[in-house]
């Protein structure tokens, strides 16, 4: 076997807004690393779980093993050999992996990282004598905000989330920021999210605010339509779903302790794309959440909140069609949509 340095320009972390390489091992980050001190503490530990991070790279391996630093209640990962998932592997604690079968030839891995719970890769080994290079296709560039109904902690494994369902099916490159329980509008992530490439942006806001209480009727709708303006700064004419909250059960009509139902909260998210849509923002659109998991579904929410493996498929069905079908699809010279970045 032979050892790839975690920090070889041949691999790419893709997903990962930044990658750290310590003593204590490599961690793909979904924010800047150089923020720490300034975000919320709650969202710099989800900041550090690296949903949707994947390592790939161009080789003619037979075997991959690794090691690796992670939480006792870590997601595994998932090999993938030119699209198609080989194996999932759990990790847990100081642990190491192991798959002995990927397809024979040259082919693209990715290993997927945990999309919940602390990790480090601290090592990677690869079939002594295997070729190894870097990807050259990236890919139409999806950054998706929201929860932790995005980050999917619920998934069976980093390619079962609902973004990876749909960044796999439709050829994107995804950059998930689901940040579980702390999707709150900060402006560090708006300020990330102007700065990141992207050819496709969506945001799901609402759920967290009203369980947390941390925004009312005075501030959500302004905050909402501040972040959405910092984004639009670094993406003039990139296509935006703004999406109010999926169904939320007995939240749908009981008043939080700022005054907010989940039913309200989509006529706030539904006006601020209607007030930037006037001031001439034709690339912003409105996607009511339970048009992508409505009331029909709520026998997939186990805790009434969180969907479960099969809810997220369902998430990342509706998505396709409701979302990047309408919104995503390469703008073509006989539609009179503008041609993005």
């Amino acid at each position: 076997m032979q050892s790839i340095a975690l920090n070889d320009p041949r691999l790419s972390w893709d997903g990962a807004v930044g990658v750290t390489h310590d003593p204590d091992g490599s961690r793909g980050w979904r924010m800047p690393p150089g923020e720490r001190d300034v975000w919320h503490p709650e969202l710099v530990l989800r900041a550090a779980m690296p949903a949707g991070v994947r390592i790939r790279f161009v080789t003619d391996a037979t075997e991959v093993t690794g090691t690796v630093e992670a939480g006792q209640e870590s997601s595994p990962i998932d090999i993938v050999a030119d699209g198609r998932l080989v194996t999932t592997l759990p990790v847990v604690g100081s642990s190491s992996f192991r798959c002995d079968y990927l397809p024979a030839g040259t082919k693209v891995l990715e290993i997927w990282l945990p999309q919940f719970g602390p990790f480090a890769m601290t090592g990677l080994t690869l079939s002594e004598g295997a070729t190894v290079s870097a990807v050259t296709d990236d890919g139409p560039r999806w950054v998706t905000y929201g929860s932790s109904i995005t980050q999917c902690r619920a998934a069976p494994s980093p390619t079962l989330t609902w973004p990876a369902i749909v960044a796999r099916e439709a050829g994107l490159n995804l950059t998930c920021l689901g940040y579980g329980g702390q999707c709150h509008l900060d402006i560090g992530v708006a300020r990330l999210m102007r700065s990141l490439p992207a050819s496709y942006i969506s945001l799901c806001s609402g759920i967290n605010i009203y369980g947390a209480a941390s925004l009312g009727p005075r501030a959500f709708r302004t905050t909402l339509a501040g972040f959405v303006q910092i984004v639009r700064e670094g993406h003039p004419v990139t296509p935006i779903a703004l999406i109010s909250p999926i169904w939320g059960v007995h939240r749908e009509t009981e008043v939080n302790q700022v005054g907010f139902t989940l039913a309200s909260m989509r006529d706030e998210v539904q006006a601020v794309v209607a007030v930037l849509r006037s001031r001439g923002d034709r690339h912003i659109h409105y996607v009511d959440g339970q048009t992508l998991f409505g009331a029909s579904s709520a026998h997939l929410l186990p805790d009434d909140l969180h969907p479960n493996g099969e809810g997220y498929r369902v998430l990342a069905s509706n998505f396709l069609t409701q979302v990047v079908e309408p919104y995503f699809r390469p703008a073509r010279a006989d539609d009179g949509r503008v041609p993005h970045a």
